[in-house]
């Protein structure tokens, strides 16, 4: 009998250890020749390759360094090995990137760092093991410090715009001390009292010569990987038709002043559901808004049959 036959290759491969034992350790030629022409999958693993040049908002990466090399195939070798994760946060891009980008554009500040915030979160609303939450992932202390809103009912470090022009304000801040982005950009990630001190201690102010903890030292790297691999997806093996995008919500805006007793309800009277509001308003951290500051929030509210739209545009139909 031949099993090939009967049994898929990867069950053969289960049976293999069994016809070995039953046959005192000895399989025939040809039973051995059937496992040996068993293909369950064939890649190629490579090292990904690097362009001949590369920048980080404006400021060039010293691509002819070994180290700055090794450190940036590290980061980029981690991102497109990541496949289900990347295919993920590539699908969200065609959702967020263009929010984003205009937003650091409006603030003065060079698009790169949208992949500074894909870094932070992966473009989603996550929370860290240090309470660092939201897309740009700000401490609470830090984001009330930049004028973001945190509290039980309302958390604006998960408000996409009003969170990309916080962290705006801190990196402008940094790079008014040290007149670097790149360190600015490392800064986001320790500290500016942290960067201050190193440069300092090392007399230097350039990112790629400085000795920094080993979170930081691989940071920009991450980020330089990430704009490598989302602006080249194809270059690194990704290969995702427009269809597979998440399409950008289409939404009206409803100015609340007051209070909000129940969010379903408001939901309900706006025509959609608690949980489409939320996924467009993911800083409302309540099922109410007592608003007792009376501060002024504008919600987004689901055009009128986007749901079914995006789900037509997308091509799942």
């Amino acid at each position: 009998m031949n099993i090939t036959k009967i049994l898929r290759p990867e069950a053969l491969l289960l049976f293999f250890p069994i016809l070995l034992f039953c046959s005192n350790g000895t399989v025939s030629h040809a039973d051995a020749q059937n496992i040996q022409d068993i293909r369950l999958i064939d890649q190629e693993i490579r090292v990904p390759s690097l362009p001949d040049t590369l920048s980080f908002a404006g400021e060039e990466t010293p691509l002819a360094y070994f180290d700055v090399r090794e450190a940036l195939q590290r980061e980029l070798t981690s991102l497109c090995f990541q496949h289900s994760t990347m295919i993920y946060v590539l699908r969200l891009h065609n959702r967020y990137g263009p929010v984003i980008k205009k937003a650091l554009k409006e603030e003065g500040l060079h698009e790169d760092f949208y992949y500074l915030c894909v870094t932070e979160s992966m473009l989603q609303p996550l929370v860290s093991p240090a309470n660092a939450a939201g897309y740009w992932q700000f401490l609470a202390t830090t984001a009330k410090e930049y004028g973001l809103t945190v509290n039980n009912e309302v958390d604006e470090r998960y408000d996409v715009e009003k969170s990309t022009r916080a962290a705006a304000a801190y990196l402008k801040k940094a790079y008014a001390e040290f007149g670097s982005w790149t360190l600015a950009a490392a800064a986001y990630n320790t500290g500016i009292k942290n960067v201050r001190e190193r440069v300092a201690i090392q007399s230097l102010n350039n990112y790629y010569d400085m000795q920094f903890v080993p979170e930081t030292a691989r940071y920009v790297y991450r980020i330089l990987a990430y704009k490598l691999l989302m602006t080249r997806p194809q270059v690194y093996g990704y290969f995702l038709e427009e269809a597979d995008l998440f399409p950008p919500f289409e939404y009206d805006e409803v100015m609340v002043s007051g209070a909000v007793e129940n969010w379903s309800v408001f939901a309900a009277e706006h025509g959609t559901n608690f949980k489409l509001l939320k996924m467009m308003n993911e800083w409302i951290r309540s099922n109410k808004l007592d608003n007792l500051q009376k501060k002024t929030y504008l919600v987004k509210v689901p055009k009128k049959g986007f749901r079914e739209r995006a789900l037509v545009s997308s091509g799942a139909q």
